[in-house]
């Protein structure tokens, strides 16, 4: 707003006192102060209010006009309710420094004063700001705009004074103005923002996170980067879609300044799809490795396509990598879910999940292949080549196993973003995830397929909405306990520990507990003995008990091993 648009509001009551060729000066914000040297506080551009308390005698007017110019102030506004009028000295102080004064009323409040430089200064920041994120839209519909979303996130930041940051479904920052924000920080907005959209809340939604309030806004992915369709129900979306995250409480917005976040939302939606696009070579790529595969091709045929792949997905790379392939299903409850296709939501959620967590923005996923078929999702991961192992004296390689470098593993994977991917999938969906060793050529992707699938079975007999398994409990009974009838677990298990948990219950002997622990010591009366704080006479009793009740004999491995698949699956 310009000075003289204070004169032009008789609701002000403000009179002119030196200055009129001044009056088009810019106002960029408000200020009261009646301190005598106020230079630290003003970044140019305020209108003061001053109460007049600074003032003893006439020459403190000079030093204090002088400091308000030196820091760019638009004009100065004395209070007349002090001394009853404005002195002489600090008029002409004001006439030498060429800086606008005006007296305000003794009965006009500076806090009216105030309130209307604001909002005539919001809103034209708010105008101006608009009319440069139009012009960026229509940049980046048309062409490259090389700023991405940090250029709309500063025009946030000077312009209205918001912070704020792009994040994905998980909280990874993916773009931001200032600080950022911290990861802990980032994926509970997340999951707050993804549980009020599967709620059917109206955005933005309120989040209030250590005593900082955010505003959350959906940046929706439109599908114009040719590779998401729009989502006809929120389920298809609600774990692909980025969100604005700001710091403010836009709950007593006012309809402009919402419609101008909204428009901040569309812009960044085009960058979104303009990065998907850019993914369509990774994804037809993992697609033809991965059809190759489960068709039985040659490997010759396979490798060839992975040379291919490989120049893409790790550029730079000398030797061939080794690979992992990682499997992701989403399933929906059958109650209105079964319309929902899970496979392009399982494989926009692994693009996210294998980000590399040490790599920030958005282009860290171009090391992710990722194919989708029916509702499963696959991808096929490089790992680079760890350095040769040092050999023995004999001239073989030392060690059992090469090393296979920085492998991933399942439960790493989703320990950052289980949390808010729960919170995405609600109470109708769950999300699986199997992890396949390492192999080192083009022969051992089928096995490592089939392996990853087996691992995502594993998660899949387990409890809760987001589970994953590795390859490591392939080996074991972990692999073969899931797929047990629940009839048979029921009756294996009642069999064994009713007799205990009956016991326990009417004499508090702690046989289960006992019995757990002993397993656990293999057998050691004594590492047991200490465990449980007991001598070693009354852990004998217990076993004694133990074996009266079940008519076993924990000194048999068989035995033994009865208890512990028992206690594993009850």
């Amino acid at each position: 707003m310009r000075l003289r648009a204070l004169l032009e509001n008789d609701a002000l009551g403000l009179r002119l006192l030196g200055g009129d060729e001044e009056l088009d000066r810019s106002v960029r914000g408000v200020m009261t102060t009646d301190l005598r040297d106020p230079s630290r506080y003003l970044t140019g551009g305020e209108l003061v209010l001053t109460g007049l308390a600074w003032r003893r005698d006439a020459e403190d007017s000079e030093p204090f006009v002088r400091i308000l110019s030196g820091a760019g102030v638009a004009g100065l506004a004395a209070g007349e309710a002090e001394l009853g009028t404005i002195p002489d000295d600090l008029v002409e102080a004001c006439r030498q420094h060429r800086l606008p004064l005006f007296a305000v009323h003794e009965t006009v409040a500076f806090a009216t004063i105030t309130e209307y430089v604001v909002r005539q200064v919001s809103g034209e920041r708010a105008g101006d700001l608009a009319a440069v994120v139009d012009r960026h839209r229509r940049l980046m519909t048309s062409g490259p705009t090389g700023g991405g979303p940090e250029v709309v996130l500063d025009l946030l930041g000077s312009d209205l004074d918001l912070h704020a940051w792009v994040l994905s479904p998980t909280g990874r920052q993916i773009a931001g103005a200032g600080a950022p924000l911290p990861s802990a920080a980032g994926a509970e907005l997340a999951g707050l923002h993804l549980a009020a959209v599967r709620s059917g809340r109206r955005a933005p939604h309120r989040a209030a996170l250590g005593g900082t309030t955010y505003s959350l806004f959906p940046i929706r992915n439109n599908g114009r980067g040719g590779t998401v369709p729009p989502a006809r129900d929120v389920r298809e979306s609600v774990l692909s879609d980025w969100l604005l995250a700001v710091e403010a409480d836009a709950s007593d917005w006012p309809a402009a300044r919402l419609d101008l976040l909204q428009g901040v939302t569309q812009l960044i939606a085009v960058e979104r799809d303009r990065r998907d696009a850019a993914r369509t070579v990774r994804r037809r790529l993992a697609q033809e490795v991965l059809e190759l595969v489960q068709a039985g091709a040659a490997p010759a045929e396979i490798a060839a396509r992975l040379r291919v792949a490989t120049p893409v997905l790790l550029p730079g790379l000398g030797t061939a990598p080794h690979w992992q392939v990682v499997v992701a299903r989403v399933e929906w409850d059958e109650d209105g879910g079964s319309g929902v296709p899970g496979g392009p939501v399982a494989q926009a959620l692994l693009e996210e999940i294998l980000v590399d967590p040490a790599v920030t923005g958005p282009d860290s996923a171009d090391r992710i292949a990722v194919a989708h078929t029916g509702d499963e999702a696959i991808a096929l991961v490089p790992l680079p080549a760890a350095p040769a192992a040092p050999r023995d004296g004999a001239g073989d390689t030392a060690g059992d196993a090469p090393d296979d470098g920085p492998a991933l593993h399942a439960d790493a994977l989703l320990a950052a973003v289980r949390a808010p991917l729960s919170a995405g999938l609600g109470n109708d969906g769950r999300l699986t995830l199997g992890v396949s060793a390492s192999v080192h050529s083009a022969e051992g992707l089928r096995g490592a397929l089939e392996e990853a699938r087996h691992a995502r079975r594993v998660a899949a007999a387990r409890p809760g909405r987001v589970c994953a398994a590795g390859h490591h409990e392939l080996a074991s009974h972990v692999l073969l306990l899931p797929f047990v009838p629940d009839d048979v677990r029921r009756a294996f298990t009642a069999r064994l520990l009713d007799p205990l948990r009956e016991y326990d219950r009417r004499h508090r002997a702690e046989l289960i507990p006992t019995l757990e622990a002993f397993l656990d010591c293999d057998g050691s009366w004594t590492r047991c003995a200490a465990r449980l704080h007991l001598h070693v006479n009354t852990l004998r009793y217990r076993v004694g008990r133990i074996e009266q009740l079940t008519g076993r004999d924990l000194a048999r491995l068989e035995d033994k091993l009865d208890f512990f698949l028992a206690l594993r699956m009850s």
